[in-house]
């Protein structure tokens, strides 16, 4: 017997980036509904593990994974195909920013932009590459971006973190059509994200924030996860667009 049978009883998920905040809420969610979780990290093996162990039910498994590495995705991609014979739910939520300034041209020098892009958008593209032929043998593969509300604004941590999640939303509309039918492509943008490290921010900056999301709260790691869970779900002909979570904040 292929030892992957029983596997395919369940969907399998793979999250990038799966220790942060949003990345972390993602992989409890989708344990929590019967999925089989695979989640990368680039660093901090030792909150991989631990995020293993709280885990509801069985199966789970950590990578070690620098997405900018695309030799390092192929051989993951590899590994998965070991283990499983199809990826039914992508999630793209590794990323990278750094504050800048955005009138401070000289301070986001060529480093900086080239390991934004690297990591938010090729990173992102790169994986979908590399499982592409997982997606296909699901028979309602549906692969996340998760983006920014920067991407439609113009207003984030960096000119560069805002130009690489629009760049990430028109990837997702063209390899919607791209991979269609078989696989769908969502981004998921989200505002201000009550995370560890949102909060360990200025309180001021906080509070501006606050005031300026109309309905008056960021919104919470869960949220995004479930909107996820959700897409993949219920709501089957969404494709090829963006669900953005933000309250507001593009009124305010």
């Amino acid at each position: 017997m292929d030892p992957r049978q029983d596997l395919v009883t369940r969907p399998t998920a793979l999250i990038t980036g799966g220790v942060g905040g949003i990345g972390r809420a993602i992989c409890h969610t989708l344990a929590l509904n019967d999925f089989q979780v695979l989640f990368t990290y680039r660093s901090k093996a030792d909150k991989a593990q631990q995020l293993e162990k709280e885990l509801a039910g069985s199966g789970h498994q950590s990578f070690q994974l620098d997405v900018s590495d695309s030799v390092q995705i192929d051989k993951l991609a590899v590994t998965t195909s070991e283990k499983t014979r199809q990826l039914d739910l992508l999630v793209n939520c590794a990323g990278m920013t750094r504050f800048v300034p955005h009138q401070d041209l000289e301070s986001l020098d060529d480093e900086l932009i080239d390991q934004i892009f690297q990591v938010n958008w090729r990173g992102s593209f790169s994986t979908i590459r590399s499982f592409r032929k997982l997606l296909e043998n699901s028979p309602e593969a549906l692969i996340v971006n998760i983006s920014s509300i920067a991407g439609k604004t113009g207003e984030g941590s960096n000119v560069a973190y805002c130009a690489s999640k629009a760049a990430l939303d028109s990837m997702t509309r063209s390899l919607a059509r791209a991979l269609a039918p078989k696989i769908r492509v969502v981004s998921v943008a989200p505002g201000v994200v009550e995370t560890e490290f949102i909060k360990g921010l200025d309180p001021e900056w906080r509070e501006r924030q606050l005031r300026r999301t109309p309905s008056g709260h960021f919104a919470q790691p869960e949220e995004v996860a479930k909107a996820i869970l959700y897409l993949y779900k219920d709501l089957k002909s969404l494709n090829g667009c963006r669900l953005d979570l933000d309250g507001a904040r593009p009124l305010g």
